[in-house]
């Protein structure tokens, strides 16, 4: 299986990235309510950070955010599935099929993160060149008023350099 259909199908809910039931089940090739009849069978397996059921307001939202409507779909809201919750599944879900889509998701996850920390990695760089950047401009900018308030100072009438003919008055 690809990794970027894998990826396609990963949700970040409740703060953590996630696969819901329902494409599990499309990529298991088996019936989602067998997937949740098969996960409810070992529960035990699947604590909250491995596995939790969408409250209602979250499958309204992710019902709108898919174009669905309210009368199409599951009856009950969707389990989603954490990267060690898909893990799990591997050893309640015991296909060949399984084992391999298992591998992929897992691969895919990785990917993510390892995308992630790229990100992370390169928006520290960016805040640093920001905070660099804005010193250089904050010293710029104190230069550029010293040198205004010194050219206000210095409209008084001066003396000139250089020769100079002294006219006597008489």
């Amino acid at each position: 299986m690809e990794l970027q259909i894998i990826q396609s199908k990963i949700y970040e809910i409740r703060g953590m990235r996630v696969l819901l039931d329902f494409d599990l089940a499309e990529m298991y090739q088996v019936e989602t309510k067998n997937l949740k009849r098969a996960v409810r069978r070992n529960i035990e397996r699947f604590p909250e950070d491995f596995m939790f059921e969408l409250t209602d307001s979250e499958n309204e939202d992710l019902r709108c955010n898919f174009g669905t409507s309210s009368w199409g779909g599951s009856r009950y809201p969707p389990f989603a599935f954490s990267e060690q919750g898909v893990a799990q599944l591997s050893s309640v879900l015991n296909s060949s099929l399984a084992i391999q889509v298992n591998i992929s998701i897992i691969r895919a996850f990785v990917t993510l993160r390892q995308y992630a920390l790229g990100y992370a990695e390169l928006n520290r760089k960016l805040e640093d060149f920001m905070i660099e950047t804005n010193m250089q401009f904050s010293d710029i900018y104190q230069v550029l008023t010293e040198l205004a308030s010194q050219k206000e100072q210095e409209n008084k009438p001066r003396r000139r350099i250089g020769f100079n003919i002294q006219h006597d008055k008489e």
